[in-house]
């Protein structure tokens, strides 16, 4: 795994959603740390693959399939962890699912589903990792939300919703875990290029990153904790006029039809 920093060598990260995108590339950047890699996702074979690409350089890695929309399956994905490792000092929350419909056309049923996933289910981890990590006086929890959360773009109502709830859940976990050795990041990217948006043309002005961009800014807020990671850059552009002047964001917004156009969907 070459040479290491010591503060993540041995630590225990547990990461949903880890079998592509930006799960997929956060776990092998904590490997590649030194920390063990615990991996969850519903697609155990993709799991299987990252799990070895970790163990042939050296790591360590455990997969552990769980569908995070179930509460139990969450508690026993945990309890699998700490069975094996005995603690877990990191969970990176990721598991989403991109869910969008114009709101003339929205149902309950699409908002409920985005909820399940987008929401509770990193909801569901963090009640069942907390009570370990505030005994061992030790811990990071990573939330995934998304720069949505910050901007709310049309046809993103049934994500923006549930990862706005759970970037507003975070900001108050942050403070409430103050002094008890737990951080609290939450992580706001913009377009990313994975399979959640693979059917999704963007404008220049929010042109999909790589994951491993986002990785790379996740650890770097691991090892020096942060309580907001907002990439790449030049979306904070966006986040200051909007903050300024909504009107003027949704301007912006309009003019380089910053939603995107689904493939096959004229311009």
């Amino acid at each position: 795994m070459g040479t290491v920093r010591k503060s993540l060598v041995n630590r225990v990260a547990l990461v949903t959603g880890a079998s592509s995108g930006i799960g997929r590339a956060t776990a092998l950047a904590l490997a590649r740390e030194g920390a063990r890699v615990a991996l969850s996702s519903r697609n155990a074979g993709a799991l299987e693959q990252v799990a070895r690409r970790i163990c042939l350089r050296g790591g360590q890695a455990m997969v552990v399939p769980a569908d995070v929309t179930d509460r139990q399956q969450v508690e026993r994905m945990v309890s699998a962890v700490l069975d094996r490792w005995g603690h877990i000092d990191i969970l990176f929350a990721n598991a989403g699912q991109y869910i969008r419909s114009p709101i003339r056309q929205l149902t309950v049923q699409d908002m409920e589903r985005s909820m399940a996933i987008n929401f509770y289910g990193a909801l569901y981890s963090v009640l069942a990792v907390l009570p370990h990590m505030l005994a061992q006086r030790r811990g990071h929890i990573v939330l995934m939300s998304t720069f949505d959360a910050k901007k709310g773009l049309p046809h993103d109502a049934p994500y923006v919703a549930a990862k706005s709830a759970l970037a507003g859940f975070g900001e108050v976990l942050r403070q409430e875990l103050h002094g008890s050795g737990v951080h609290v990041t939450v992580v706001f990217p913009g377009r990313v290029d994975t399979p959640l948006i693979a059917n999704l043309r963007v404008p220049w002005m929010s042109a999909k990153i790589p994951a491993e961009s986002v990785a790379r800014a996740i650890v770097h807020a691991i090892y020096r904790p942060r309580p907001e990671v907002i990439v790449p850059r030049l979306t904070l552009g966006l986040l200051y006029v909007n903050t300024i002047s909504p009107a003027l964001g949704d301007l912006i917004a309009r003019m380089f039809h910053l939603e995107g156009w689904e493939y096959g969907q004229s311009r």
